[in-house]
């Protein structure tokens, strides 16, 4: 078996670069991913607003709509594009800021000990088979890399800030039926 991870890094993944992230504080590893929705503008599913978002480059003249998400600095270890593919903004060494106040298992702070992966998609359009394949791969190969014990959702571990992924992701999909 050959590695697919180098420092953190997914090499089945586009790597880009987010300077939204920090260190995981010392001796913290990756327990938990939280899968989240995103579309930028609400609703478009093209375009590069998300990664212009995640990189620091959201333009207000290009997207007047989303000029308040100028100055927020947030980030995902990954986002699913529609298409299946991957692309990596945070090594999963590291801690991306995507959970926010959160609380899993009576363990607060997750971004301190969680992987995020963000999924192209809302609460209204179904998600496309080619991310449930890129999501099982993806879940996969955490899983031999890091000490993953669950994969929840953003909904769970911000219970009425968050409803993602949604009424429309199928825990089905999964390979393992990782939900907990």
């Amino acid at each position: 078996m050959t590695c697919s991870w180098v420092n953190g890094w997914w090499l089945d993944a586009e790597r880009r670069a987010s300077p939204n992230f920090d260190l995981r504080p010392d001796g913290v590893a990756a327990e938990l991913v939280v899968l989240h929705h995103i579309s930028l503008p609400a609703g478009q599913f093209a375009g590069d607003a998300v990664v212009d978002f995640f990189e620091n480059r959201l333009d207000p003249v290009t997207y007047p709509q989303l000029a308040e998400l100028v100055n927020v600095k947030v980030s995902a270890h990954f986002f699913l594009r529609r298409g299946g593919t991957v692309l990596q903004f945070v090594s999963c060494d590291d801690r991306a800021w995507h959970a926010g106040v959160s609380m899993w298992r009576g363990r607060g702070v997750c971004n301190d000990f969680s992987i995020g992966i963000e999924i192209e998609g809302d609460d209204k359009a179904t998600f496309t088979d080619e991310q449930y394949s890129a999501l099982n791969a993806l879940l996969a190969s955490l899983k031999q890399a890091y000490p993953i014990q669950a994969v929840t959702t953003h909904s769970e571990i911000a219970p009425g800030r968050k409803i993602d992924p949604g009424p429309t992701f199928d825990w089905s999909r999964l390979e393992r039926h990782w939900h907990v």
